[in-house]
């Protein structure tokens, strides 16, 4: 169970447009920023960086939101599994490439570009972050600097949502929860604390 409830979407009301569109792209508003938006200032930044880190600039949606799903995935936060489940499988990831993401390393599925994003999102993702030269090396083979910026922003990104979720025990909506227990189910995904009650 949240240890703050989230606010109904109607309680903002200068975020309904973007309530809106969160609930067009995704099946749902997040219980997360329901939850930031007591403090609107704070919603309202998040929102901007994460329009301004997932969905601009010159790197995939694809390979972003896969790069925030082994983000979460080394942090151990469900609530932000079960939604980068969702938005990888929105920005056309199979559900076979969702489940195999753990093995990105050994799976035909994924090209060595993103092998060398994922790496360092595991890596950057852990703690004490085990980020090296090695990992930027590799992705230097792929990505130019502003690209690489992009990838690193993501993991960063993440290890705010992934702090904020398992702090808050965020209750996980119905519908990440679902895309979650198919996309990666099979490797024993739950919701843990985020399951609500």
């Amino acid at each position: 169970m949240a240890h703050i409830e989230p606010l109904a979407r109607d309680a903002v009301p200068e975020f309904r447009q973007r309530f809106e569109h969160y609930a067009s792209t995704r099946g749902f508003v997040p219980n997360s920023i329901l939850t930031m938006s007591r403090r609107p200032a704070i919603a309202r930044a998040f929102m901007d960086l994460n329009k301004a880190v997932l969905y601009e600039g010159t790197v995939g949606e694809e390979l972003k939101m896969l790069v925030s799903l082994i983000a979460s995935q080394a942090a151990g936060c469900r609530y932000c599994q079960a939604h980068m489940a969702n938005l990888s499988s929105i920005y056309k990831a199979a559900d076979a490439k969702i489940r195999a993401v753990w093995e990105f390393e050994t799976s035909p599925l994924f090209s060595a570009a993103e092998r060398a994003a994922l790496r360092l999102a595991y890596h950057a993702a852990l703690v004490p972050n085990a980020a090296t030269a090695a990992d930027f090396a590799a992705l230097k083979a792929h990505f130019d600097d502003g690209q690489i910026v992009e990838i690193v922003a993501t993991v960063a990104l993440f290890g705010y949502l992934n702090r904020w979720n398992d702090s808050m025990a965020t209750d996980l909506e119905a519908h990440p929860a679902s895309v979650a227990t198919r996309a990666i189910g099979a490797v024993g995904w739950a919701a843990g604390k985020h399951a609500g009650s």
